[in-house]
């Protein structure tokens, strides 16, 4: 390569930018002297040039336009500053430093004591402040940034845009949902280009969901502690590249190869009619707390990105309980994650995303405020305020369980509709109006704010916990494959007292486990509200009772495809769950039922087995545990024929007069006491009356006219 030289350049946009002739770089840094821009060969081994940066008078951007380079340049940056650990500050001339804004990432870490930016050894000194810099330069070590060409055909393909009332979205791993799939090329198993092959599409076209919800892709490490015990971050919750898709997950790794596969992959999906939304971790990264190493934002300007303890700015403020939190009270730091949600949007053709832990995000100095200035950066966003936007509303911190606290146009994975489903199913402790106020979208939450049912995202099992099998198969977690004595993960299983753990049981407790598994499934997918199955629960996958798989990047995580029949008619009775929902209307309302107001608009009745109407004294009775709903609408056009869905939490089963509504006939649809789950009077009308199984829900509908 010719000698490079570097001009004057422009300080925004932030990051690599390639123009056709060239790249213009910036860095945002107030804490530096001087920064330098590291070139490397193709490899990213050697060190070809170092270039020197310039900033406007005594503004905070560091840039420079280097004429002739192209994509797929390896670069990183080096940061002279202070090192004041006192004072908040953590330069380091010594260490390689990613690019915030890289939009690729290439290699991986080889850990060693060069990351540091102490003397090894030192940590451990009681008073260690850090002073005692390590000058053990890390770039041998460290991963390259590299330039992109953002150009990309995206053909004829457009976002679906699913509206909210019709999304169920299914949360999956892109690696473990196809590693094992052999109807995906061996070489494409586990990769982007495996989630978008034809097998991977077609089963999530034939279960019917709308989105996938994709555990963490934008560019993460394995700690270090985990690579010593010869495990991987499989989940992808340590975050380095907000820009940047995961290399590890690309089959081709050639220049750009990430990135384009990446779209690719959107583009087959969205072809497909399925929406991508992307889980996101801005709270924390990976640099962890000050003992942790140096990659990135800590040697560019600690001080600025990361909350600090007041009393004592050695120590990283944490509410993640990762060591670190990103401090989103500086307007740098918002900018940082709105200009990449943004080029995920616009750049990379995604359709929403998850928030890990955004109660975080939304906190002033110390408290939560749906008022905050993160919410104001996405509110004014005319891009990033227009896709779906979805809370895990808790994090660690004081009163960190947020649940229908967050401002609209948010959704929210609604945890407590998870603890109420789980415990009237499997526990048997919870009451039946609980129940219902969970199923009819938790207006208590949600309608006072003026949101909508569809802003409670309900879900039963998550990636962080038990799988539906394991939930209802394991009397305790079983995490000892994750080297911490299984003291790990949640403490117990809040299920039901299952017997022998496994699938070494009689056939009694398995079938006990399997009207369980669809009861679960049934409550979930006939809610108000929007949907979030988990990927792999339609079809049983086990993680072996392990309920922090976190590390496990192996068959205790990845999809098992063999079916057996009590897997193979699990999946069908979820997928006839699915198109259920997407055939009546009076399932998914964008608003709120208006119960007994007699004028037969969007209207839920509640109904005794005797047909009678359900009164204030039967929902505060403990032991009321049968019921059920009648759906109707005067529209009858747009929402379809009534609907009556019958919950019965008691052990015993109970006979239900059917009501009479405009003269037609009702048809069971859903019964989760058969084997199948499907009713045993499949397809055929019933007279009179309809009976409920203990411990079980039935549906039936009626035709439209």
């Amino acid at each position: 390569m010719p000698k490079l030289r570097v001009r004057s350049g422009r300080p925004y946009p932030l990051g690599a930018t390639w123009d056709g002739r060239g790249v213009n770089f910036a860095l945002h840094s107030g804490a530096a002297r001087a920064v330098q821009l590291c070139v490397f060969d193709d490899t990213g081994t050697h060190e070809i040039q170092r270039l020197e940066m310039t900033r406007h008078g005594r503004g905070a951007v560091w840039y420079g336009y280097v004429p002739d380079l192209q994509p797929g340049a390896r670069y990183a940056w080096r940061v002279e500053g202070p090192t004041e650990p006192a004072a908040g500050q953590r330069c380091n001339k010594h260490k390689l430093l990613l690019d915030p804004y890289a939009r690729s990432i290439v290699g991986e870490p080889q850990w060693s004591s060069a990351h540091y930016g102490y003397l090894p050894g030192e940590e451990a000194e009681e008073g260690y402040e850090g002073l005692n810099c390590s000058i053990e330069d890390s770039a041998a070590v460290m991963p390259k940034c590299e330039v992109v060409n953002d150009a990309f055909d995206w053909g004829d393909s457009t976002p679906p845009n699913t509206p909210w009332d019709r999304t169920v979205f299914y949360e999956v791993h892109v690696k473990g949902f196809t590693k094992q799939h052999p109807g995906v090329p061996e070489a494409l198993r586990g990769t982007y280009a495996g989630l978008a092959s034809p097998a991977a599409i077609d089963h999530l076209k034939q279960l019917g969901v709308t989105a996938v919800e994709l555990l963490p892709v934008q560019a993460f490490f394995d700690d270090h502690r985990l690579v010593d015990l010869g495990l991987r971050n499989y989940w992808g919750y340590n975050s380095i590249g907000f820009f940047a898709p995961a290399a590890r997950y690309a089959a081709d790794q050639s220049t750009g190869g990430p990135v384009r596969e990446f779209k690719q992959m959107v583009r087959a999906l969205h072809e497909a009619g399925l929406e991508v939304i992307l889980d996101v971790v801005y709270n924390h990264t990976a640099e962890g707390n000050h003992l942790g190493p140096t990659l990135s934002f800590k040697g560019i300007d600690h001080y600025t990105y990361y909350r600090l303890s007041p009393p004592d700015r050695r120590y990283n403020f944490d509410f993640t309980g990762t060591g670190n939190t990103l401090d989103t009270t500086v307007p740098v730091v918002n900018r940082l994650i709105v200009d990449s949600l943004r080029y995920w949007v616009t750049e990379m053709g995604v359709d929403g995303f998850r928030f890990d832990l955004a109660v975080t995000l939304g906190r002033g100095k110390v408290d939560f405020s749906h008022d905050s200035a993160f919410f104001h950066a996405i509110a004014l966003d005319p891009v990033v305020s227009q896709v779906k936007l979805i809370a895990e509303p808790w994090d660690l911190g004081p009163d960190g369980y947020r649940v229908g606290g967050f401002p609209k146009p948010w959704a929210e994975w609604n945890g407590t509709y998870r603890d109420t489903v789980r415990s009237f199913w499997c526990q048997k402790e919870g009451a039946l109006n609980t129940l219902a106020q969970r199923m009819w979208g938790s207006s208590d939450l949600y309608e006072h704010a003026g949101r909508t049912p569809n802003a409670s995202v309900n879900l039963v099992t998550v990636h962080d916990g038990f799988t539906l099998h394991d939930l209802v198969s394991y009397n305790g977690k079983h995490n000892e494959a994750n080297g911490e004595d299984n003291r790990d993960g949640e403490s117990h299983n809040r299920s039901w007292n299952c017997g022998a753990e496994g699938d070494t049981c009689d056939e009694v407790v398995l079938v006990q486990r399997e009207r369980l598994k669809r009861n679960l499934l049934a409550t979930l997918l006939l809610s108000q509200g929007t949907p979030l199955l988990l990927g792999g629960d339609e079809m049983g996958r086990t993680q072996r009772g392990n309920n922090n798989g976190y590390c496990q990047d192996n068959e205790i995580s990845w999809f098992d495809w063999r079916m057996t029949p009590e897997r193979s008619r699990l999946l069908d009775f979820t997928r006839r769950l699915v198109w259920l929902r997407r055939e009546l209307p009076l399932l998914r309302l964008p608003r709120w039922f208006r119960a007994d107001e007699g004028d037969g608009v969007n209207e839920v009745r509640w109904r005794l087995p005797d047909g009678s109407e359900a009164t204030a004294a039967h929902w505060t009775d403990a032991g009321f545990r049968a019921v059920a709903a009648l759906m109707c609408s005067a529209d009858d056009d747009a929402l379809g024929a009534a609907v009556l869905l019958i919950l019965n939490g008691g052990d015993d089963p109970a006979d239900f007069v059917l009501p009479e509504v405009n003269g037609r006939a009702w048809f069971p649809r859903i019964d989760t006491s058969t084997r199948t789950g499907f009713p045993v009077a499949d397809g055929q009308p019933l007279e009179g009356s309809a009976r409920c199984a203990g411990r079980a829900l039935f549906l039936l509908t009626q035709p439209r006219v």
